[in-house]
C-alpha cells in the first residue's frame, strides 16, 4: 500500500493473536480520541454498486460531478487505495448544547444553520484524530493506511453499516438505536487483515418521518435523495443561482437542513457531543437574518474561519440569507436589509436580493 501516509508497513503479515488484540483495543482507543464508536468492515461493497449506478444514472447528485468522475472507485476501496483489506468506520457525535432547533425554525426572522456546521470544521478535527488512531494500531500491528473524513470517493454510510456503527435510514444518513444520527463519520483504509464486524439490521420499520417532514420532497423514496431537490444541497453545494420554485420551500435555513433528522424517532437517543470545537460560534444558533446580511465580506471571512461555512464564501452565504429574508415576514427592518443590498457588486446576489424584495412589494 504506497502512498502519503504509509506508517511503517513491515511487509509481513501481522500474527494473527496481535490483529486480535488489536481489534479488542480498538474500541478503548477510540473512545480515548473521542470517537463515541468504531467498527471493522470487510472491502466487498458489490452489493452496493447497483444503487449507486442507478442514482448517477438519475441525475440525482446534480451539479457534484465528482460524484459521478469516480464512478465505481466509490465502492471499491482496494482501487481508491490498492492493497486495502479492511475499512476502520468511526463515529464522533456533534449535537451542541444550542438554541433549540425547531425554536429556530419555528421563528423566520431567525437564521437557521445546520446543528453541525455552528461550530469548527469537523474535517481537520477528525482527521488529527483518525491519524492518531492509525499510528496508535501501528504501535501493536505495523500496517499501511490512509485515513478520509468527506475527502476521498468512499461509501461512509455502507462502509458504516458493515461495520456495525448504524444502518442506512430512509433519509440515506447512518443511524443508530442508542444515538440517533447526530454524529460524523470517518475511516481509516488498512491492509491489516483484522477481524470483522457484524453489520447492522435496519429498524426503520414502517416509518416515513423523513420522508414527509422534507421541506422540498427531496426524499423522492425511501433511501434516495435527489440532491438537486436537498436543501443542504442547494445552500451548501450549489454555485449557482437557487431555483425560483424551490426558493419558498427554504424557509430560513441558511446552511444545511436537519428537518429530517430532527422528526426522527430514534433522534430522542442522540447524545450531545463532548468536543468543545462543536460548540456554536460566534452566536450562530441564535443569530437574526437583519443581523447576519449586515456582515461585511471581511466580517464573514474572520468569523467563520475555522467554520465549514467558511468554504461556500460571501457571496453565497449572501445568496442564501437573500432567499431567507424573502421568505420572512414583511417588516421595515428586512425590507431595509434587502434594499442596502440592491445594487451588490454580486449578479448572483443582486438577483436573488430582487427576488426577495417582490416578494415583500407583493405582500
Amino acid at each position: 500500500m504506497k502512498n502519503p501516509n504509509h506508517q511503517g508497513a513491515s511487509g509481513h503479515a501481522a500474527p494473527h493473536e496481535s490483529l486480535a488484540t488489536v481489534a479488542e483495543q480498538l474500541n478503548i482507543w477510540a473512545r480515548e480520541l473521542g470517537f463515541a464508536a468504531v467498527g471493522i468492515a470487510d472491502i466487498d461493497l458489490a452489493g452496493a454498486e447497483l444503487g449507486l449506478e442507478a442514482w448517477l444514472a438519475s441525475g440525482f447528485h446534480g451539479e457534484m460531478d465528482y460524484m459521478a468522475r469516480h464512478g465505481m472507485k466509490r465502492a471499491r476501496p482496494a482501487e481508491l487505495v490498492p492493497g486495502t483489506l479492511r475499512v476502520i468506520s468511526v463515529r464522533m457525535n456533534y449535537w451542541p448544547q444550542a438554541a433549540a432547533a425547531q425554536a429556530t425554525l419555528d421563528e423566520p426572522a431567525q437564521a437557521y444553520v445546520s446543528r453541525y456546521a455552528l461550530g469548527r470544521d469537523y474535517h481537520k478535527l477528525m482527521r488529527n484524530r483518525l491519524q492518531k488512531l492509525a499510528e496508535r494500531i501501528a504501535t501493536e500491528a505495523p500496517h499501511g493506511y490512509r485515513v478520509f473524513v468527506d475527502s476521498a470517493p468512499v461509501l461512509e454510510v455502507e462502509l458504516a453499516t458493515r461495520a456495525g456503527l448504524g444502518w442506512r435510514g430512509k433519509h440515506t444518513l447512518t443511524l443508530d438505536r442508542s444515538a440517533g444520527s447526530f454524529f460524523f463519520l470517518g475511516e481509516i483504509f488498512t491492509d491489516l487483515p483484522l477481524p470483522v464486524d457484524v453489520p447492522t439490521k435496519p429498524h426503520c420499520g414502517s416509518c416515513r418521518a423523513c420522508l414527509d417532514a422534507c421541506p422540498t420532497g427531496a426524499i423522492v423514496e425511501p433511501y434516495r435523495v435527489d440532491a438537486r431537490r436537498c436543501i443542504s444541497y442547494l445552500t451548501i453545494e450549489l454555485k449557482e443561482a437557487i431555483p425560483e420554485d424551490l426558493r419558498p420551500l427554504i424557509g430560513n435555513r441558511i446552511y444545511g437542513c436537519d428537518d429530517c433528522q430532527l422528526v426522527c424517532p430514534w433522534n430522542r437517543f442522540a447524545q450531545l457531543t463532548a468536543e468543545p470545537d462543536f460548540a456554536p460560534r460566534h452566536g450562530l444558533d441564535r443569530a437574526s437574518l437583519v443581523e447576519l446580511f449586515a456582515w461585511t465580506e471581511a466580517d464573514f471571512s474572520t468569523r467563520m474561519a475555522g467554520s465549514a461555512i467558511y468554504r461556500i464564501g460571501f457571496e453565497r452565504w449572501l445568496r442564501n440569507l437573500a432567499v431567507a429574508l424573502g421568505n420572512a415576514p414583511t417588516s421595515p427592518a428586512i425590507v431595509a436589509a434587502l434594499r442596502a443590498r440592491a445594487d451588490d457588486p454580486s449578479e448572483l446576489v443582486r438577483e436573488h436580493v430582487a427576488w426577495a424584495l417582490k416578494r415583500h412589494d407583493a405582500a
